[in-house]
């Protein structure tokens, strides 16, 4: 018999409510909501990901069918609907969770600062950055169209591999290229950032070496060179 609590109130646990009403606070986002806030809101798509549902519909299912233990799991509401939850994810503003995202990555950055699974011994920061693109349904991400009949978006992520966190990430629709991230991001001095072919660009690359860091990437089969 469990005497203590369960294991998603513990996952969530993690989560800083200070932090959180702050970041809902500053974009108003429980303004006018009656029956779903924006922390229930959280929890229920959190705990869709994490039993990995493959709709809002399959999530709804899975939390009213144990609404005995929806206080225990840290809800106020013990009754979703699909539609309740879909308006909440189209309506609520989405910076809301950027800037929850932001404060949880800073957090969970500092407790690997000294982190020694790291094996290579070097100064500075080490980021690798990639991107990765996500399928969306053409019909109801006609915003997002990209290709032969498909829409999607992709994600430009610089990962820190000293304890593999994300540093920062970016969210753009599928048509833009891998290098563009590049303009997004602020370079650290002494640090290395580990890209593949897609982002080089002489000019970007020379905004680098400027910010007196240091990239590692690999060639174009076409380059033409020359060591100066």
């Amino acid at each position: 018999m469990n005497q203590g609590k369960y294991v998603f109130s513990q996952i969530m646990g993690f989560l800083y409510q200070y932090e959180f009403d702050k970041c809902v606070k500053r974009y108003d986002g429980n303004n006018r909501v009656r029956n779903l806030d924006c922390r229930d809101q959280f929890l229920a798509m959190a705990f869709g990901q994490l039993i990995n549902a493959r709709s809002l519909r399959g999530a709804i299912v899975c939390l009213n069918s144990h609404s005995n233990l929806l206080y225990h799991l840290g809800f106020k509401s013990n009754n979703f609907t699909r539609s309740t939850l879909a308006r909440a994810n189209e309506n609520r503003d989405w910076q809301i969770y950027r800037d929850l995202a932001q404060v949880l990555i800073e957090k969970a950055r500092r407790l690997y600062v000294n982190s020694n699974d790291f094996k290579i011994e070097l100064e500075g920061a080490v980021y690798a950055i990639d991107s990765t693109t996500i399928e969306l349904c053409l019909s109801l991400f006609k915003w997002a169209y990209f290709d032969r009949g498909t829409s999607g978006i992709k994600v430009h992520t610089q990962l820190d591999l000293k304890g593999n966190i994300p540093a920062f990430f970016l969210i753009t629709n599928s048509k833009v290229h891998d290098v563009n991230f590049l303009d997004s991001l602020e370079f650290e001095a002494g640090a290395f950032y580990v890209m593949d072919r897609g982002y080089f660009d002489f000019e970007r690359l020379w905004k680098i070496n400027q910010a007196q860091a240091y990239f590692l990437i690999r060639l174009k089969d076409n380059i033409k060179w020359e060591r100066m």
